[in-house]
């Protein structure tokens, strides 16, 4: 028997129409979506069915819309194959996609991890605006020579890995005008770079005060043990005790995210399986590249 794991894709995935066809022919996924309304105060299925763009690309919204459109995603899993729902023994999610993660495990009530993931992503989108700053993708260097880009382009300004995703796949954070030196640097060193559609340095710590607004938020909200395990970001490692889950998700807002370990550890504790489940593919090409005869089969937004 495979050993199934599920992930869930974060901030990036978005795209204008994700949830139209799964509110359309799923009830149970329209029903998350109505209920978002009542959370939200606004209508979040027509923020991801008519965008525009700007508005879903904007932190505070494109959070909630990616958690709810990939539990949405999830409920059609479900529908169709429950044998898969219920087989998965594992779970992770990149960065906001660890709150969809813990909702799957039951560790967070839906209507809970929406209120918490309205709250980071409006963090998140303040302490943007008090410090212009940016994230990019390295492609095609390997850790070490990111790392010299980094103390090469930093100048006075914070400049740091913020996502391990894979092998010559690293994001870094920091000020724009550091991201901006790092970006020549990275083409003149032989790599490639691509600016991420976000609003700031996300997972550095340019994103206080958001860990401690997110803590008092988490403080609110009920965290149940997780029926199955949840690997962390921060540490890479899966947690069933919910003190600790409490404790990473605060720190996770500011340290950087350890996708790459995280998949080595899935693969290394003998899962082979994969459900990336939510907007885009992302994932399933983070994993080919740590392991090229991966399983992963996409249910989509």
């Amino acid at each position: 028997m495979p050993q199934v794991a599920f992930l869930f894709p974060g901030q990036g995935a978005q795209a204008v129409g994700m949830g139209r066809q799964l509110c359309e022919t799923r009830p149970a996924a329209r029903r998350l979506f109505d209920e978002a309304a009542e959370v939200l105060g606004y209508d979040l299925a027509a923020a991801c069915r008519n965008g525009p763009v700007e508005r879903l690309n904007s932190t505070a919204v494109s959070q909630p819309a990616i958690f709810v459109s990939s539990l949405a995603a999830l409920e059609s899993l479900r529908a169709t194959q429950q044998e898969v729902a219920t087989s998965c023994a594992a779970t992770a999610g990149l960065s906001l996609g660890e709150y969809t993660a813990l909702v799957f495990a039951g560790a967070l009530s839906f209507r809970d991890g929406l209120k918490v993931v309205r709250q980071r992503g409006e963090a998140m989108q303040a302490a943007a605006d008090a410090n212009p700053s940016a994230m990019i993708a390295v492609l095609g260097l390997e850790e070490p020579a990111v790392r010299d880009l980094c103390a090469q382009a930093r100048g006075g300004e914070v400049l740091e890995v913020a996502n391990y995703l894979c092998p010559a796949n690293i994001v870094l954070s920091g000020g724009r005008t550091a991201c901006d030196a790092v970006e020549k640097l990275a083409e003149a060193a032989g790599g490639r770079s691509i600016r991420l559609a976000v609003a700031g340095a996300f997972h550095t710590v340019l994103m206080k005060p958001a860990d401690e607004t997110l803590a008092r938020v988490l403080a609110t909200v009920e965290i149940k043990p997780p029926r199955v395990p949840v690997w962390s970001n921060v540490d890479a490692q899966a947690h069933t005790d919910q003190d600790e889950i409490r404790g990473l998700l605060v720190r996770q807002v500011v340290e950087p995210v350890l996708w790459e370990k995280t998949v080595r550890g899935l693969l290394a504790a003998g899962f082979d399986r994969f459900y990336e489940i939510g907007p885009g593919r992302v994932l399933a090409g983070l994993l080919k590249r740590v392991q090229r005869k991966a399983e992963c089969y996409n249910i989509p937004a």
